[in-house]
């Protein structure tokens, strides 16, 4: 499987840098590029390729945590910043967030369901999808856990209006941060560089005007198994290239496979290259070591979730 997705890392690499200054410099007009900084693998090779084509002094990382962040977020994103000489800002949005009203109107919808949910007393929250996309047929119907202070967890299906809301709260995290990284980048005069993978700008992880709300995307054409190979040939700090991939959203804490992509990332990258690629369903089977069955549910799923997803790609509409 990995030999699909294999790429040459230096020639990549070069080839983005290229694009980078070209885009940049002579489009743009700006003298380098902000990256929100996470700790997360992409972020890190987008910071890698920024420094690589503006050099570390025309280069900021903004670490934008809140209270319900990983604690690990900001040391190691300042420990990133460091590894490549670069300049870093620490922004806490949890204010924000909270004269938002981010975390009321989330909490109000999450008590609907469970009255005794309780921030303060220690309870956590998170919304995942249902983990057995390969062995059967259900859709994408989100679930809503709580974990109390004793750890245990209590489920249920989120209705839509209770979805709704929640979403539209929990998306104000990602549009603060972009609201900051345009803040730095214009006073610096410099673009902001996205850090979305193919994974989440085609099958729509991300928020419209948050995340997604950005200068450039240099690495939105690689599935994430290959931005693993970049960050590897960059040398992102080994720490950064074993963490797991989480969404760094819900307090409870989710991999990114739980939250929306229900497959791990070879397997899904492999299957999805596959598809694009109009390779015949036995023979991706018989790689895959899945049934034809399991095959064309996980098609279905890439290709329901770039559908639904379509208009978070929409440039604005004029009528």
């Amino acid at each position: 499987m990995n030999q699909l997705l294999s790429i040459d890392p230096a020639t990549e690499v070069d080839r983005i840098v290229k694009l980078l200054q070209e885009t940049i410099h002579k489009k743009m007009h700006r003298y380098g590029a902000v990256v929100g900084v996470s700790g997360g693998i992409d972020s890190s090779v987008v910071l890698a390729l920024c420094v690589r084509t503006f050099g570390p002094d025309h280069v900021l990382a903004i670490i934008m945590p809140e209270k319900e962040s990983n604690p690990e977020t900001r040391e190691i994103a300042s420990t990133l910043a460091k590894h490549y000489g670069v300049a870093s800002i620490f922004e806490d949005i949890t204010p924000v967030l909270a004269a938002f009203g981010c975390y009321r109107q989330r909490d109000e919808a999450i008590k609907s369901l469970f009255p005794e949910y309780d921030p303060e007393a220690g309870y956590k929250c998170k919304i995942v999808l249902p983990p057995d996309l390969l062995n059967s047929d259900v859709l994408n119907f989100f679930t809503l856990t709580i974990a109390g202070p004793d750890d245990q967890e209590k489920s249920v299906r989120l209705p839509l209006p209770e979805y709704l809301k929640i979403v539209a709260a929990t998306n104000m995290k990602q549009r603060t941060r972009m609201a900051y990284l345009y803040y730095y980048a214009e006073y610096n005069n410099y673009a902001v560089a996205g850090t979305a993978n193919k994974n989440e700008h085609d099958l729509g992880f991300f928020v419209k005007y948050g995340d997604g709300g950005v200068d450039i995307q240099p690495i939105a054409h690689l599935y994430k198994t290959q931005v693993y190979q970049l960050a590897e040939y960059l040398n992102v700090p080994e720490v950064i290239r074993n963490r797991p991939s989480t969404t760094d959203t819900y307090s409870a804490g989710s991999t990114q496979e739980e939250f929306f992509y229900r497959l791990p990332f070879i397997l899904l990258d492999t299957l999805w290259y596959a598809q694009e690629n109009s390779m015949p369903i036995n023979e991706v089977a018989r790689l895959t070591d899945l049934t034809e069955i399991q095959v064309k549910r996980a098609w279905d799923d890439i290709l329901r979730k770039k559908r639904t997803t379509d208009y978070l790609r929409m440039e604005p509409v004029s009528i």
